[in-house]
C-alpha cells in the first residue's frame, strides 16, 4: 500500500505520534485569530432575532423596530402573530455594496449572507424556505429590513 505506515509495535513512530500530537495540541492552544467585525455582529443580530421570535410577535416585532435600518426606519410591517427565525450559513457572509432597495443604497457597509427562514404563526410552522438577508454595518451597529409579507 502507497503512502502507509505500519505502526504496530514500533516505538519510533509512537514517540514521533506523540510529539506531532503535542506540537499540534499546542498550535491550537495558540491565540485564536480575531473574527472580523461584520461576522461577530452579523452573529449577534441572528441570535438576538432568534431570541426575539421564541418570545413570540411582539417581541420580534420591537426586535424589528430597533434594528431597522435607519434610513428605512418608515418601512417596516406588521407581521401580525407571525414570528420568523433566522438560521444565517454565516460562511457565505460577504460584501455588497451594490444592495439598493428600490434604488436606494443604505449608509454603512453592505453585506449579504444565505439564511435557512422558518415561519411560525400561532405557534405552527407555516413556511420554510431558503434565501439571503442584506445586512449594513453603521456606526458600529449591525442593521437589518424588517421581512414584509407579500402584498405589504
Amino acid at each position: 500500500m502507497p503512502h502507509s505506515v505500519a505502526l504496530g509495535g514500533d516505538r519510533r513512530w509512537t514517540a514521533v505520534l506523540i510529539g506531532l500530537s503535542a506540537v499540534l495540541s499546542t498550535a491550537g492552544c495558540a491565540a485564536p485569530a480575531t473574527e472580523s467585525e461584520p461576522l461577530r455582529l452579523s452573529k449577534q443580530y441572528f441570535a438576538d432575532n432568534n431570541v426575539a421570535a421564541a418570545r413570540g410577535p411582539q417581541a420580534q416585532h420591537d426586535f424589528f423596530r430597533r434594528t431597522q435600518h435607519p434610513d428605512f426606519a418608515d418601512q417596516t410591517c406588521d407581521l401580525g402573530d407571525t414570528t420568523v427565525e433566522l438560521d444565517p450559513a454565516l460562511s457565505t457572509l460577504q460584501p455588497d455594496p451594490g444592495f439598493a432597495p428600490d434604488g436606494v443604497r443604505p449608509r454603512g457597509e453592505i453585506w449579504v449572507v444565505g439564511v435557512e427562514v422558518t415561519t411560525r404563526t400561532a405557534g405552527s410552522r407555516t413556511g420554510h424556505q431558503i434565501g439571503s438577508q442584506h445586512l449594513v454595518l453603521l456606526d458600529d451597529r449591525m442593521y437589518g429590513f424588517a421581512p414584509c409579507p407579500s402584498g405589504n
